[in-house]
């Protein structure tokens, strides 16, 4: 199947494995073969030992002499069968590991519109779900079918040496079984993977549910919500259902058609012994064929199995392949790391989301020198924030150009770019671990020390302390500990100890009060004296001490200037500042 053979690198890469286990399971089959001989022999032996001439005792010495053989060569083949278990299913899960970690390693490197573009629950049962249903086939599924060959070839040769005739009496059955599992097969291909697609849509409703339980609450729609899974899980279970209900038809036929290979054994193998055929000169080689088709039994009904999981394996795999093979729209295109000084000019910049046709931003130019300050200001939806996504290159212009340190932005090394960035979002995003390590997410290799310290300046740190587990308290997900503001100061936190080049600040300050506020501008005021600096705000106050102050509305700048320019024109930030002034008035 063309979705598999993207494995194949694995199957190179752990070719050693693969070659052992390939060697161990022959070794292993052709002492499990020999069992069936012995037992032929022993027959004979029973049943000539009069015409022979031997005694009982000297029986009794070879017949206990085959059972130790047996007992022997089966203790050896389960061995190595222990070992053949070792190196293919250990090859599996290397393979399982180095999957996740490949599609991790994408899901890192997909820009944004991918992510708006699909359910994080999807992605999620990709990476888990899938992965596990292809590991399933790298594993059991490639080791059952090595071993099913691999027995096959040895007892046939054992059983044509025998007797060609029988052995193709015994063999007749297998076309049917061909067919039948090649129609199963396809089935199973068409329901696994309508089922890998609603146990996505199921996650993402789970994901969903679970992230937005403080909502459902407030609204009190936990009742809606349960009868909207349960609809979905009952739905789950009938997909589930039809593809458990095809695969159930394997083992029946399986047995049913070893069953036949062991009627035609007893028939046209007792029939060959009645009209004396010379090859069937014991009832010991009937015996013996009806064992050689029993050990077929179970690699035979694995067929059916080991197709389901190569089926689930291709409709899984192909999921995966799907996004593996969609390349991020932003691309690295400048190899050379280099140092970012800081310098920004935006030159005519006009940007369109492609989602929703929004025209952001029309025809947007200014400069920032390195150390400045930059604030921006505008209503809500004027294209402030996306001033910031375009600088941090989470997308791409259309028009015009930005220039970082006088070089175009898409020629500037991406790893360079963001590394030298420090960006706090409007929405703060914590992770579920420990205060500590939230912050540390701006320098992984940060002391207490400059923890505590970043806390301060963006005086977090009296809060933290109050906590019983302090730093080390560990924050639910996205940070449901901490309030808003509390959110947001860490946020302001994990910027500043990464001590970036260009400090992002969007709208970071929203959820805190105003004497809050100034201490976090006096501190920020003070730290970013070598930074170029970027303010995001609705407020005056934020934007006062700023080198330059441009204000946007529907996209386009419409005042710019300093502080003391602005406040003197008629506009919006005069109407602004009046009204923030006589709001402080009244408190």
């Amino acid at each position: 199947m063309k979705e598999l053979q993207y494995l194949n690198k694995y199957f190179i890469k752990y070719k050693y494995h693969f070659l052992a286990g390939i060697f161990i399971t022959i070794i292993a089959q052709i002492f499990f073969s020999y069992t069936p001989k012995l037992i032929s022999a022993s027959f004979k032996i029973i049943e000539n030992y009069p015409q022979n001439g031997l005694q009982k005792s000297e029986v009794l010495k070879l017949l206990i002499k085959n059972i130790s053989l047996a007992i022997g060569t089966s203790l050896i083949a389960g061995f190595l069968t222990f070992l053949m278990r070792q190196t293919l299913i250990v090859m599996s899960r290397h393979v399982e590991f180095d999957l996740k970690n490949e599609v991790f390693r994408h899901y890192e490197q997909l820009d944004q519109g991918f992510y708006k573009r699909n359910r994080t629950g999807d992605l999620m049962n990709r990476i888990t779900e899938d992965v596990a249903k292809v590991r399933m086939y790298v594993g059991p599924a490639v080791m059952y079918t090595i071993n099913t060959l691999i027995r096959f070839g040895v007892v046939i040769i054992y059983m044509y040496n025998v007797s060609p005739r029988l052995t193709l009496y015994t063999l007749l059955p297998l076309p049917l079984l061909s067919y039948v599992i090649f129609k199963l097969s396809v089935e199973i291909n068409k329901r696994s993977t309508l089922f890998q697609q609603f146990l996505s849509k199921v996650s993402s409703y789970s994901q969903e549910v679970f992230s937005g339980v403080r909502v459902i609450k407030a609204y009190a729609l936990e009742n809606k919500n349960q009868e909207e899974m349960a609809a979905l899980a009952e739905e789950s279970k009938a997909k589930s259902l039809q593809l458990a209900g095809v695969q159930s038809l394997f083992g029946p036929l399986m047995i049913t058609l070893i069953g036949i290979s062991n009627l035609a054994v007893i028939y046209f193998g007792g029939m060959m012994y009645i009209n004396g055929d010379p090859h069937i000169q014991s009832i010991g080689v009937i015996a013996e064929f009806i064992l050689y088709v029993n050990m077929l039994t179970w690699p035979v009904a694995s067929i059916g199995w080991v197709s389901s999981l190569v089926q689930e394996a291709a409709a899984s795999q192909k999921r995966i392949n799907e996004f593996l093979k969609t390349q991020p729209e932003i691309q690295n295109k400048a190899t050379e790391i280099t140092p970012i000084q800081g310098r920004i000019e935006f030159k005519n910049v006009s940007y369109t989301y492609e989602d929703t046709q929004i025209e952001a931003l029309k025809n947007v130019s200014f400069t920032v020198e390195k150390g400045q300050t930059l604030a921006i200001l505008g209503k809500t939806g004027a294209g402030k924030s996306s001033i910031l996504t375009l600088l941090t290159r989470l997308h791409d212009i259309e028009q015009g150009a930005i220039l970082i340190d006088a070089q175009p932005i898409d020629q500037v090394n991406l790893v360079s770019l963001r590394d030298a960035i420090g960006i706090v979002p409007q929405d703060a995003f914590l992770f579920s671990d420990t205060i500590s390590n939230n912050i540390k997410f701006g320098k992984e290799n940060a002391s207490q020390e400059e923890v505590e310290s970043a806390a301060k300046l963006a005086v977090v740190h009296d809060n933290i302390i109050q906590f019983n587990q302090q730093y080390e308290t560990i924050l639910g997900e996205r940070g449901i500990t901490l309030s808003g503001g509390q959110k947001q100061r860490v946020s302001i936190a994990r910027a500043i100890i990464k001590d970036p080049k260009i400090l992002l600040l969007d709208d970071c300050l929203s959820a805190v009060d105003t004497e809050t506020e100034e201490k976090i501008l006096g501190h920020l005021n003070r730290i970013s004296a070598d930074k170029t600096t970027i303010i995001v705000s609705h407020r005056v106050s934020s934007a006062k001490n700023a080198d330059q102050i441009i204000i946007l509305e529907e996209g386009r700048i419409i005042q710019q200037g300093s502080h003391n320019q602005l406040v003197n024109q008629d506009g919006y930030y005069k109407e602004l500042y009046e009204k923030q002034l006589s709001e402080k008035e009244v408190q």
